[in-house]
């Protein structure tokens, strides 16, 4: 059985591998744009939880990544498995998004939420689940359906 600081490891891990790929890169990718200041190996071994990360590293990973540390940091129960419904989703184009800031401010300030609270920091698009949608209609005054039609006739939704 693992103990409560393998699993945090291991967890911070599952974090920092999540971010990486968020953003489409590699181990090798990351060594690359770092200049060699983040070494693959290091980096994989932090990712599978084999090795302690350093708060200084930790931070330097942060600013690497464009995240704040706190979204690295996984709470005492991140070993405990998260369920994501299913069902119809929404593919919100964040650059199309931030061209139509105006038009939708309420929109914006409520994908920020999600993404923070996600911690998805991909920066192209953000995945809205069903349920979130209809959260989101009910905000706007609008049906999810009637939702969907005037996102896709702004090009916000892919």
């Amino acid at each position: 059985m693992a103990s409560d600081d393998d699993q945090y490891a291991r967890a911070l891990g599952e974090r920092l591998r999540r971010v990486r790929q968020q953003q489409g890169m590699s181990l090798h990718d990351v060594e690359e744009r770092s200049n060699g200041e983040l070494k693959a190996s290091v980096v994989g071994a932090y990712e599978r939880g084999e090795r302690a990360v350093s708060i200084t590293r930790l931070h330097h990973l942060a600013d690497f990544y464009r995240v704040p540390v706190g979204e690295l940091l996984p709470d005492r129960a991140a070993a405990a498995p998260r369920f994501e419904d299913a069902g119809p989703e929404l593919v919100i184009d964040l650059v199309a998004l931030e061209s139509h800031r105006a038009e939708e401010p309420a929109l914006r300030r409520y994908v920020d939420a999600i993404q923070a609270r996600r911690g998805d920091y991909n920066g192209r698009v953000l995945t809205v689940r069903s349920s979130d949608l209809d959260l989101l209609a009910a905000v706007l005054e609008s049906s999810p359906d009637d939702l969907r039609v005037r996102l896709a006739s702004t090009g916000i939704v892919r």
